[in-house]
């Protein structure tokens, strides 16, 4: 399971972009049953995959690349941190900060960092994505890559202002590249 387990990442991703290309494109009757024991066992559950194939055949991204780095770092939590074990909360969606929320006047920071944080637990809820087109827009904007932002997330613990300072670096030092 573990020596190669981004290959059969990868198979499923190719299987299900090939099932939401060819009309399967309700998260409900998805089918990757078949797939659900290996998926559980890194970590991961359906929407892991749904979301983010749905939003590459949709609007072409996140890459296949992206999702083995996010889901890497997801893994890796889930058997360091977790232990193997799934946590059995999960993140009520309302109580993320509003999209125009700031943190250090960073517009969407507070709200990323609490899906990032439910990401690498595992609780997310199925209507709420890491990595939606909202989060691409911040990290695009911000020249931050999503697997990169979780690592600092992860690092930070529960330290905002750490993360909210790593942030501003970032947004100061793309600012002196251009």
């Amino acid at each position: 399971m573990n020596f190669n387990y981004q290959k059969e990442l990868v198979r499923i991703w190719e299987n299900a972009v090939e099932l939401y290309r060819n009309g399967n494109t309700s998260a409900d009757t998805f089918p990757i049953q078949h797939d659900l024991p290996f998926l559980n066992k890194i970590g991961l559950n359906k929407m892991d995959i749904f979301d983010y194939v749905e939003d590459w055949v949709c609007e072409g991204t996140p890459d296949l690349g992206t999702f083995l780095l996010i889901h890497d770092l997801r893994r890796d939590f889930f058997i360091e941190e977790q232990k193997g074990i799934h946590s059995l909360e999960k993140l009520d969606s309302k109580a993320l900060p509003g999209k125009t929320e700031k943190l250090n006047g960073i517009t969407w920071l507070p709200r990323v960092i609490g899906k990032a944080r439910a990401k690498l637990r595992g609780e997310l809820p199925f209507d709420t994505m890491f990595c939606c087109g909202g989060d691409r827009a911040f990290f695009g904007t911000n020249d931050i890559h999503p697997a990169e932002f979780l690592r600092i997330v992860r690092k930070s613990e529960s330290e905002d202002h750490l993360i909210a300072q790593w942030v501003s670096e970032r947004i100061k030092s793309s600012q002196t590249n251009c």
